[in-house]
């Protein structure tokens, strides 16, 4: 009881949001996408495991595989992390939007000195991957054209199927070299062009 009165209260108390609504979405009369709880898979460590979990529910391999990712709290992990500082990209695992972290390839002596003690003193907030090659698209910026790098950010519907929608959010880093593309950092977005929803048909007029 004393836990619905303080629900109860706090949305009494918001001051953003629509008010009643996470009471509406408990009876199950309203539906919300991303909805609370989702949130656990922004933890940039449970990527690491998706392959395992993969694995473990459906029994198959993943068809796209990870990229190289280590856990700075597993010690053999912490040790090659530390010693690669240079070449790897380094996140903190609950942060978003580009923040607390470090591109190895761009970084200084003393941009590594700073995350080496981060990651010695909290190691379970850090993980590290490789450094990915992205792919490159023309961008004006700056008044010039020049290969900015993009990624492709799909969206993946879950209901009573899942459902794979196409094309996606292409971000686009605007900042000249930077591997960068949140827009918090400087990034952009770029228009994502659909040709075809029949890939074997698009293959046929290729040939």
């Amino acid at each position: 009881m004393i836990i619905l009165w303080i629900h109860w209260f706090l949305e009494q108390i918001r001051c953003w949001g629509v008010a009643g609504l996470m009471e509406v979405y408990r009876q199950g009369r309203v539906a919300i996408a991303n909805a609370p709880g989702t949130g656990v898979a922004d933890d940039k460590v449970i990527y690491a495991y998706v392959p395992k979990m993969i694995k473990y529910y459906l029994d198959q391999d993943p068809i796209i595989p990870n990229a190289p990712t280590y856990l700075c709290w597993l010690s053999e992990d912490q040790e090659y992390v530390l010693n690669n500082l240079d070449k790897l990209v380094v996140k903190a695992a609950n942060e978003s939007g580009g923040y607390g972290m470090l591109i190895g390839t761009q970084s200084t002596p003393e941009q590594r000195a700073e995350f080496t003690a981060k990651i010695k003193a909290n190691p379970r907030n850090y993980i590290a991957q490789e450094t990915l090659a992205l792919s490159r698209v023309p961008t004006i910026t700056e008044g010039e054209i020049s290969g900015c790098h993009v990624d492709l950010r799909p969206y993946i519907l879950y209901g009573k199927e899942i459902y794979v929608h196409p094309g996606g959010l292409t971000r686009v880093a605007l900042r000249r070299g930077s591997l960068v593309v949140n827009s918090s950092q400087g990034g952009g977005t770029k228009d994502t062009w659909v040709l075809t929803n029949n890939p074997s048909s698009q293959s046929q007029q290729a040939r």
